[in-house]
């Protein structure tokens, strides 16, 4: 098969290099003639994603992947179509079509009769067959369903892991109508062919979801799921705080039977998925207070996180402090959506000086993005944000002027603490 993946992103690009890995011929388009350079030379444009420099350089050496500018023509000698194009929302939850408008239409001009197109970036619930179908038939002159298949598979990976992820979930498949969702199925299963001699879990197969919304619906709803479960958490742990019991204990015991599975809390939630999706969700049902009361507790956590410094510290006003990690998780340099903006706010609003480190990022990246690197400077307090595998063996040797650590991910040893007050969330 010919295959064109439309944006060669943190997921775009592994899922080509996928594709092409199972010995189809596969053309990425990209709009950044950097990451294109890169990708034609072998060369991984981004750290992280495990396995990807090595598949990368097999592929592009094997003459079976290769990058583009020039979305219409890689269209046109494609037999199926993959956009993962990435889409935002306001904070009001708007989403923000812009991206993906204009790459449906390149992809529109180089559409011929045949072709399979499914769109993979998380979509509010109607959009593929209310927004991309007329789009696409308006810039080919075809008409979907008829003339070419439409669906919707969303992504279920993430990054850092995303061939693992792809071997372990099922994959989702639907259409605008039934002969879509059929040619979408039978795609799916031949480029997700893995070599049976490898040790990870077996592919739990392509699931068909009968239509788009069913899917697009599927895809919101398991995320919306996960941001309302550590939103519950967060809740938890703050009246632990008021009553002097440790929330952790409580989750463990609660999870102990099969029919409870609360998640973590912590200081934030991050990244392009989790913060995002329910948003996009209530932009389709505004009437789920359930996800807006969620979304908002925790949106809320940066905040209660220096609240619960300043309990413990006293007065923040021109007091140095620190705070770990920028990065949105632990082990992966990506800082969308990171709580390390909002806590830096919340400090400042108290009147700290807040600095910022991490294994992952150097000064200048730090300063890159707004924030100020720690640079040798002394600090009292700390806050850990980001729940990095470095921070796990961090002491008050690392940190010896330091009185009070808020370890907002729960990272640290306590038992490596004595001397300093040492605060988690949920007590």
């Amino acid at each position: 098969m010919n295959i064109c993946v439309v944006a060669l992103g943190k997921i775009g690009l592994p899922l080509a290099v996928q594709f092409a890995a199972a010995g189809h011929r596969v053309i990425g388009a990209d709009v950044d003639q950097r990451v294109v350079d890169m990708v034609n030379a072998g060369d991984e444009p981004f750290p992280g994603e495990h396995d990807l420099d090595v598949k990368l350089k097999e592929t592009v050496s094997a003459g079976l992947l290769s990058a583009t500018t020039d979305t219409a023509e890689a269209v046109a000698a494609s037999e199926a179509v993959v956009i993962v194009v990435p889409l935002f929302t306001d904070a009001e939850g708007v989403p923000d079509f812009g991206w993906m408008d204009a790459a449906t239409r390149s992809v529109a001009r180089g559409l011929k009769p045949g072709t399979l197109v499914s769109y993979e970036t998380t979509l509010p619930v109607g959009t593929t067959r209310t927004r991309w179908a007329p789009m696409l038939a308006e810039g080919s002159g075809l008409t979907p369903g008829e003339d070419f298949h439409l669906v919707f598979s969303p992504e279920r990976v993430l990054t850092g892991r995303v061939f693992a992820d792809l071997r372990r979930y099922p994959k989702l498949v639907g259409g605008i109508d039934e002969a879509s969702t059929a040619r979408g199925v039978a795609f799916y299963e031949a480029v997700l062919a893995f070599d049976e001699r490898d040790d990870l879990p077996r592919p739990n197969g392509v699931w068909d979801l009968g239509t788009a919304e069913a899917s697009e619906l599927a895809k919101l709803a398991e995320t919306t799921y996960r941001d309302v479960n550590i939103g519950l958490a967060n809740q938890f742990a703050r009246f632990a705080d008021r009553t002097g019991v440790d929330v952790q204990k409580v989750i463990e015991a609660c999870n102990s039977q099969p029919f409870s599975h609360i998640h973590q809390p912590g200081i934030a939630v991050g990244g392009h998925c989790i913060p995002i999706y329910p948003r996009m969700y209530l932009w389709n049902d505004p009437s789920a207070t359930v996800v807006s009361s969620a979304r908002e507790a925790n949106a809320a956590m940066p905040d209660y996180a220096v609240q619960l410094l300043a309990e413990a510290y006293g007065d923040l006003t021109g007091a140095h402090v620190l705070v770990l990690g920028a990065a949105y998780r632990g082990g992966v340099k990506e800082t969308a959506f990171s709580g390390v903006f909002p806590t830096v706010e919340a400090l400042k609003a108290r009147g700290a000086v807040p600095f910022v480190s991490d294994p992952m990022y150097t000064a200048e990246e730090l300063a890159a993005h707004g924030l100020t690197p720690h640079s040798g400077e002394r600090v009292t307090a700390a806050v850990l944000q980001a729940d990095h595998p470095e921070y796990r063996s961090l002491t008050p040797a690392d940190l010896p002027d330091v009185r009070v650590l808020v370890d907002g991910r729960r990272t640290t040893d306590p038992a490596a603490w004595h001397g300093v007050r040492r605060v988690v969330i949920g007590g």
